[in-house]
């Protein structure tokens, strides 16, 4: 179940909903801006430079700028071209509408992305600036926006970052299969789409149109890039691939190349991942490996010097750790399946559950024995709470493996939405690191307390077409086992069979 909006799951609903998202500015950057835009002193790269230094409403003068042209002319390729384009007036009313928030407000995953840009835009900085000077403004503003469309994607629906981290960084699940069940769709469809739509410059689209439909050229670069030892093997293979050559002298690659690099340290330096990009650009700027590593790590420490949000990862912070460590952590090994007597425990308090008529003599011995099944199915942690008449409180009823003043909690459905969604009808909500943050401020307090944990079962139970029962359970914070998941279901089938029998008794 959810108890939020589902997500889009077409292109079309998810262009729809991200299209005109407006994406939050942090109240110290947006009064500088103010600041800036009134002060009649600045030049146009200085105005520029501080709009910079807030991605998000850089991203929002440079997609105005070009909606608003002509849709003959050229996008505007920098953030300079697209001041001069609007004007200081009009900056200053999409200022207005931007919202303003304490960095607490603004969702961590949002702050971290822009982070990711951030450190683009410094490698494009170092290893391209001098090379593309005449190119300068575009490097630096194509970079920066690069990631731009998965910014209103992670600001709207933050816990798709850590799914995505932990599916695809940890346990090492294909990225294509684990987007087209988050999304519907692919990403790398989705980014072209909304820069597309906000006419983002040429080189940023034409970096996305080569991830999403034309990779062979890139396959085939990485494959030359591999021989970085042997330059002069490199030169010649080019040689007898004009196309791929030609295509690898032009500008517009740095911006791909400089997000490559971001993107793939975010979580190691010796991924395999992460040294495919550093291959590439050292293919691309014709400089030795370990020559163009050192330089990448200069830069990300310039990078790091530059921010000053401590509850965010820098890639940076990890350069001083052994060179195989990684920032996140392995997976938390599910805990063990019930054993083999556990289990035939289970199938006799289940058979007693399902007995016809039944043998229980009141409410209390049915859930105890409700508890007891429960328990031996490998579930640590077990809490079932009662309804009363008309759903304004649930009351603890039974309880195993917690605190004593578990056996008292009474808690007030009205106080939380995941409740109310489980008291309206039979449901079941998995709580996972994957959509925690999704759900973690909707749970009351008090249950959160009792169940430190981010793998968690909440199962609402009906009986006569009326829920009546909440069960709470999980395996001392470890993820779940599937076999406990399933005698899990099979047990709350059994647990509502025996409540409409309970109910029906003496009639």
């Amino acid at each position: 179940m959810s108890t939020s909006k589902s997500l889009p799951r077409t292109l079309d609903a998810w262009v729809q909903q991200l299209g005109k998202l407006p994406l939050p500015i942090e109240q110290q950057q947006h009064a500088r801006i103010r600041r800036t835009l009134g002060d009649s002193h600045r030049t146009w790269r200085e105005i520029a430079e501080v709009i910079e230094s807030s991605p998000s409403f850089a991203l929002q003068v440079l997609r105005e700028a070009n909606q608003a042209s002509n849709i003959l002319s050229d996008p505007a390729e920098s953030i300079d071209t697209a001041l001069a384009r609007l004007g200081l007036s009009r900056c200053e009313t999409l200022l207005n509408q931007a919202p303003s928030l304490r960095e607490d407000e603004i969702p961590l995953a949002f702050r971290q992305i822009l982070l990711i840009s951030q450190h683009a835009s410094q490698q494009a900085r170092g290893l391209f600036g001098a090379r593309l000077a005449r190119l300068w403004n575009e490097v630096h503003g194509c970079s920066l926006l690069f990631l731009a469309p998965v910014w209103p994607l992670l600001c709207a629906h933050p816990h798709l970052l850590e799914a995505w981290e932990q599916r695809v960084l940890l346990k090492g699940e294909q990225p294509a299969a684990v987007e087209k069940e988050l999304l519907g769709i692919s990403l790398i469809q989705l980014c072209l789409a909304l820069a597309e739509r906000w006419r983002l410059p040429e080189w940023i689209v034409r970096g996305y149109r080569l991830l999403e439909s034309d990779r062979r050229k890139l396959v085939k670069a990485l494959h030359i890039a591999r021989v970085n030892e042997q330059p002069l093997h490199q030169q010649q293979m080019l040689d007898e691939d004009a196309p791929l050559r030609h295509w690898l002298t032009q500008p517009s690659n740095c911006v791909l190349l400089a997000n490559g690099l971001a993107v793939s340290a975010h979580n190691a330096w010796g991924t395999a991942h992460c040294l495919r990009w550093q291959r590439l650009t050292g293919l691309y700027l014709q400089v030795p490996l370990s020559d163009l590593q050192q330089e990448v790590h200069q830069h990300a420490v310039s990078s790091a010097r530059l921010i000053h949000d401590t509850a965010l990862w820098h890639p940076a912070q990890a350069l001083i750790w052994p060179w195989d460590a990684q920032r996140l952590k392995p997976a938390v090994i599910a805990a063990p399946p019930p054993k083999r007597d556990d289990l035939a425990t289970w199938r006799q308090h289940c058979a007693r559950l399902l007995a016809e008529p039944s043998s229980f003599a009141n409410v209390p011995q049915l859930t105890a024995c409700a508890r007891d099944a429960l328990q031996a199915c490998g579930l640590k942690r077990v809490l079932l709470l009662l309804a009363d008449r008309h759903h304004t409180r649930l009351l603890a009823q039974q309880q195993a493996g917690l605190d004593a003043s578990a056996a008292s909690i009474s808690l007030d459905p009205a106080q939380s939405q995941v409740l109310k969604r489980l008291l309206s009808e039979p449901g079941q909500l998995r709580l996972t690191p994957a959509n925690m943050a999704q759900f973690s401020a909707l749970l009351p307090g008090t249950l959160k307390a009792l169940f430190p944990s981010e793998h968690l079962l909440l199962r609402s139970l009906a009986s006569n077409g009326r829920v009546v029962m909440l069960v709470v359970a999980d395996q001392d914070g470890q993820p779940l086992n599937d076999v406990s998941l399933q005698a899990f279901g099979r047990t709350v089938q059994c647990i509502e069979r025996a409540l409409g029998c309970f109910s029906r008794r003496g009639r």
